[in-house]
């Protein structure tokens, strides 16, 4: 069976609950039970009559954050798994702001999962169909995580019956037909005392105080995530008592600075405020956070704060070793230490570890109360230049052994190489969510545009390196679209230009010639604000408004386009673009039957070509005059011109030996015909 992980901002492979070496799940067996019952049931639409829902499926586990739902529904999908051999799909639909995740970026990441492939730039409404036809009639699983309003799943939700739908979400969702929802509340005593105890270590001390660890239960509201935290802090502290959790816990406050309780606001640069504060029932996960805070060394309690940084909440050695300015062994080790502590989770990319949802809002609100806004950029900063260095050291791995690239390479640090080009390829899929997030996060943040836009260039020849062209043009599409804002922010015409020719291009090869159009009128106008050093691109864009016409078949305005650009690229002296772009309007001309400009066109192309001393080019210009002067009706110019042509076809070094019996053939053909 496949199991197919993907998080939309990005994607993100949550880890089942047996991975995290601490015994597997605990309690919820009446909820499992009910959740069991329910997939096994008729429906909910069944007992009142009314037809079954035209879509899958759907099990909804609500709860707030904190409550365990995440682990309760992999729990479930661990259980239920081998009867969905199609795969398991997961999306998270909740960025860690709090932001909801648009449509389309879900649709997109789940059809790269499934490898179904996308067109560049494809819109929501066919990104969502091609998700449904590609579910529809599989036997799959699709886990949607933190679903943040009704329309985020409805717009998911595939037809037939076959595939099932298991959503977590902080409430009910409304609106959502057949769902059958699981509301958690906090675990049983017995339960959570039993968590407490696998996690606290070695020492007996929970068995031994049952009455302490009672209390610290309802202390922490039967909260999965708060009794987690605390269990992190009593294995760090193995000479502490259950007692002494308690009373320090019940003397910690409930809410974090900053919060509007305290009236304490700092703001650090352009550190995004969470959307929403702890509501009062996850008031114990603030207490349990600030015990287990309060308790690290310092330099360890930095590195966890400035995880709130880590983009979509993906988290390995090179981005944490970055954000605290330290060796990345040390990096390595003290993410270690917090999934042991509670603090992240791992994930099914070896070396990557995920920041819990409940807790990146609460990171957030520390990291802008303890540190400097110059510290906090300085430390996004060091994130965003490693992850350059790393891209750069991915493509070069992809380039050819002795390559200026690869001596480039061999002089970096061991920690930034890439063994093989396979491990560079596996390196780049398996943090692409992530570093799509950072390059999207950096683009929109004002501050840090030069880095921006380094990253972007990084990524874009990154992806090209290790992917086909059809499997890269989607990304690269997502990617180009983030430029054209920064470069239009910091005055950069000609970068600006170069995106949206870049974009327009994939436009053509998606083949939507008219959003090319716009494109490439943008370019236009961009290149043309850039002066004397975006003339190149003007003359790019013209070409490209050319070509885009002729493909939609409008020949006049294809030919007024090419001439535009013919008039400036002989203002600038490009010879070979001259020659180029006469071919390209002779060949229109060609193509309506007008011979004599079409005559015109090609021998002012070949005569630029043989100045160029292209002779490929000159003998194929020679041809194209050739056949406009047979168009014309003069037959003598004619065969006199293919005579040239085959003349400088068979010149030494010509380039053209290889076709050059089929020349001569076509041409004593011709010629044979025309004498009898």
């Amino acid at each position: 069976m496949t199991d197919q992980a993907v998080h939309t901002g990005g994607p993100t492979p949550y880890t089942a609950p047996e991975a995290d070496g601490f015994g597997g799940f605990v309690g919820r067996r009446c909820e499992l039970a009910r959740l069991r019952a329910d997939l096994e049931g008729e429906g909910l639409d069944a007992p009142a009559g009314r037809p079954a829902a035209p879509h899958g499926r759907v099990l909804l586990v609500a709860g707030r954050p904190g409550s365990g739902r995440t682990a309760l529904a992999e729990e479930f999908v661990r259980q239920v798994a081998a009867d969905h051999p199609d795969g398991v799909l997961r999306a998270r639909l909740t960025d860690p702001d709090g932001t909801p995740v648009p449509t389309e970026r879900t649709a997109r990441d789940l059809l790269r999962a499934l490898g179904r492939p996308v067109r560049a730039g494809a819109g929501e409404r066919e990104l969502v169909e091609a998700l449904r036809a590609a579910l529809t009639g599989r036997r799959a699983l699709l886990l949607l995580d933190e679903v943040a309003t009704p329309g985020q799943l409805t717009d998911l939700l595939p037809d037939g019956r076959a595939p099932l739908v298991l959503a977590v979400s902080r409430g009910p969702l409304t609106g959502v037909p057949d769902v059958r929802p699981c509301t958690l509340g906090g675990l049983d005593t017995e339960s959570a005392v039993a968590l407490l105890a696998r996690r606290a270590g070695e020492t007996p001390r929970v068995t031994v105080d049952p009455r302490a660890a009672e209390c610290l239960v309802e202390a922490c509201g039967g909260r999965p995530a708060a009794l987690v935290l605390v269990a992190g802090w009593l294995a760090a502290h193995p000479m502490a008592s259950v007692a002494e959790a308690v009373r320090r816990f019940g003397d910690l406050p409930d809410t974090l600075p900053g919060e509007p309780a305290d009236g304490i606001a700092r703001g650090v640069g352009r550190l995004p405020r969470p959307r929403t504060h702890p509501a009062p029932a996850a008031r114990p996960l603030v207490r349990a956070l600030l015990l287990m805070h309060g308790s690290l060394p310092p330099p360890a309690a930095r590195t966890l704060r400035l995880l709130a940084l880590a983009p979509a909440g993906l988290v390995d050695a090179h981005t944490a070793a970055a954000l605290a300015g330290c060796p990345v062994d040390t990096a390595a080790a003290t993410l270690e230490g917090f999934v042991r502590l509670g603090l992240l989770r791992t994930t099914v990319v070896p070396g990557q570890y995920e920041v819990p949802g409940c807790l990146a809002p609460l990171l957030t609100v520390l990291l802008r109360e303890s540190e400097r806004p110059a510290e906090v950029q300085l430390a996004r900063a060091r994130m965003l230049e490693r992850a350059v260095r790393l891209l750069r050291s991915c493509r070069a791995a992809a380039e050819p052994s002795g390559s200026p690239a690869r001596r480039e390479m061999a002089g970096l640090p061991r920690a930034l190489r890439f063994a093989t080009p396979a491990a560079a390829a596996g390196w780049l899929d398996s943090r692409l969510p992530a570093l799509r997030a950072a390059a999207g996060l950096a683009a929109r943040d004002g501050e840090l545009d030069t880095l921006a836009r380094r990253l972007v260039s990084a990524l874009t020849r990154a992806l090209s390196a290790h992917l086909r062209p059809d499997e890269a043009a989607p990304e690269l599409y997502r990617l180009y679209e983030l430029l054209p804002p920064v470069t239009a922010r910091r005055g950069l015409h000609g970068e600006r230009a170069a995106a949206l020719l870049a974009l327009g291009d994939l436009d053509v090869r998606a083949d939507r010639p008219r959003g090319a159009l716009t494109r490439y009128r943008a370019a236009l106008e961009a290149a043309r604000a850039a002066g004397e050093r975006g003339a190149g691109m003007a003359a790019r864009a013209m070409e490209s408004l050319g070509d885009t016409y002729a493909h939609l078949g409008d020949r006049a305005r294809a030919t007024d386009w090419y001439g535009r650009a013919l008039a400036l690229c002989q203002s600038r002296g490009d010879l070979a673009a001259e020659a180029r772009l006469h071919g390209l309007i002779g060949a229109e001309h060609l193509r309506e039957g007008y011979w004599e400009e079409a005559l015109r066109a090609w021998r002012a192309a070949a005569a630029a070509y043989r100045r160029l001393k292209d002779g490929r080019g000159y003998v194929r210009a020679l041809e194209e005059v050739a056949r406009a002067q047979e168009g014309a009706g003069r037959t003598e110019e004619s065969l006199r011109t293919r005579r040239e042509a085959l003349r400088w076809a068979r010149r030494p070094g010509s380039g053209l030996s290889d076709g050059l019996n089929r020349r001569e053939v076509a041409y004593e053909m011709y010629s044979g015909e025309h004498k009898n």
